[in-house]
């Protein structure tokens, strides 16, 4: 994969870095902590405008957070409540809590977001409760943009200034990956073994 994302940029240049950049937000496993350092190294080369690298990546990034956006949005509120009553278990949570994160959502929504943007994997997955939650396209874009731009421009700068010894990025993120990944499992097995029905679904007959 390294190889393939180093090739991509280095022939295709803002638009390998804006495509890369979409594919890590539709398929979380791409890495953009190895794709914009390296970028920043090309911009400290002299091969590529270091503000342009900030835009293609910018952009990449939250054009590939609109299908997950609009897979929540469409899928609706109360089809995933309705799962949840009945395959609860499975899904972790029960329709009182997702009602509760809902809530949550729709008051803190944008803040949510934008830190969630700098957060491996979460960066994904938070697109689905906004769409959810039907918070507004326009609100979404911005807090989405707000966080991948703070991103980006702390992974080019660092690759920009470490020049050549940019892959000691990815070395020390790359373990962030995959604690936020243990933490995800670890909370997910927590809420299958303590999950209980909603009030709604265990009162009725």
């Amino acid at each position: 994969m390294t190889d393939w994302i180093i090739q991509t940029i280095s022939d295709l240049g803002y638009v390998g870095i804006f495509l890369v950049m979409l594919a890590e937000s539709i398929f979380p496993p791409i890495p953009s902590e190895l794709i914009i350092p390296f970028a920043g190294f090309a911009a400290a080369n002299g091969d590529l405008n270091l503000f342009g690298v900030l835009a293609a990546a910018t952009i990449g990034a939250v054009a590939g957070m609109l299908p997950w956006y609009f897979v929540g949005r469409l899928f609706g509120l109360e089809r995933v409540r309705r799962l949840a009553d009945r395959f609860g278990r499975i899904m972790a949570f029960n329709a009182d809590e997702i009602d509760m994160a809902v809530r949550w959502f729709t008051r803190f929504g944008p803040i949510i977001v934008l830190f969630g943007r700098l957060i491996p994997l979460i960066r994904t997955l938070i697109s689905i409760p906004a769409g959810l939650s039907r918070m507004s396209l326009p609100v979404f874009l911005a807090a989405s943009t707000s966080g991948a731009l703070i991103w980006n421009t702390f992974l080019t700068l660092a690759g920009f200034i470490l020049h050549e010894h940019y892959e000691v990025i990815e070395v020390v993120l790359d373990p962030l990956s995959y604690i936020v990944l243990g933490l995800v499992v670890a909370l997910y097995l927590l809420k299958v073994v303590t999950w209980k029905p909603s009030r709604s679904t265990s009162s009725s007959p």
